[in-house]
């Protein structure tokens, strides 16, 4: 990097460092803050979203959720931390979004993954959004691993990581809405997931598995499991 470019970002870093501060060390009303997070730039977005307390109609959530893909990784951090408890608070402002919120489990940011399936926890007791969720979540990891069963060691390892750490997301996110979701639904996933060479994905298969007491299939796939030649695997 040249002396003028190193210039230039300095520059911005001083700039972004000092409008952060300005927004911290200042007050803001409430709409000034979600007028910041609709149209702000991205330190504003930031920080509007860290500072604000609370999200007070779908309008809102829906301006907040906008941020939650799609922009910089700064805002979508922001958000995701915010999301574990703003949603809590009314979760119902929640519901439309479960596109976006299958779209934030599976950040290249594993914070943003984590937060967000937090977060949406606490959304199971509304049936609008678990009747939607639930299979297009199966539908997205089946053509996952659809998808990782054509690979081979010429398409390189960063895009196989890619779509493995994609799929580790979403099996977790499967464990904290199985009760959502049928047995039968569970199995074609699984029966594929068991066989994955990445060991953390048998692993997250062998944690769903736990959560399974009664259904015979899943009962056949728990036992392959626990012969798995990796501890983390077979300790479910």
């Amino acid at each position: 990097m040249n002396t003028d470019n190193l210039q230039i970002l300095n520059e911005k870093y001083k700039q972004d460092f000092n409008t952060a501060l300005y927004i911290y060390e200042n007050s803001y009303t409430h709409q000034n803050l979600i007028d910041l997070l609709k149209n702000g730039s991205i330190v504003e977005k930031q920080i509007a979203a860290l500072k604000l307390h609370s999200i007070d109609n779908f309008e809102e959530a829906q301006i907040l959720i906008s941020n939650l893909t799609g922009c910089d990784g700064k805002i979508r951090e922001a958000v995701s931390f915010r999301l574990k408890e703003f949603i809590p608070q009314n979760p119902q402002f929640y519901k439309k979004f479960a596109d976006i919120f299958l779209d934030a489990i599976i950040d290249i940011n594993g914070n943003i993954c984590r937060n967000t399936i937090e977060a949406i926890q606490n959304m199971k007791n509304i049936s609008e959004f678990t009747n939607y969720f639930c299979p297009e979540l199966i539908a997205n990891a089946q053509k996952l691993t659809a998808k990782i069963k054509t690979f081979n060691i010429q398409d390189g390892k960063y895009k196989i990581n890619k779509e493995i750490f994609k799929l580790y997301w979403y099996l977790e996110t499967i464990y904290h809405f199985i009760d959502f979701i049928p047995p039968e639904k569970l199995k074609p996933v699984l029966q594929e997931t068991k066989n994955i060479s990445e060991y953390t994905i048998r692993e997250k298969t062998a944690k769903i598995l736990s959560k399974i007491h009664d259904n015979k299939d899943l009962l056949q796939i728990k036992q392959e499991l626990k012969q798995d030649e990796n501890y983390y695997v077979r300790r479910f």
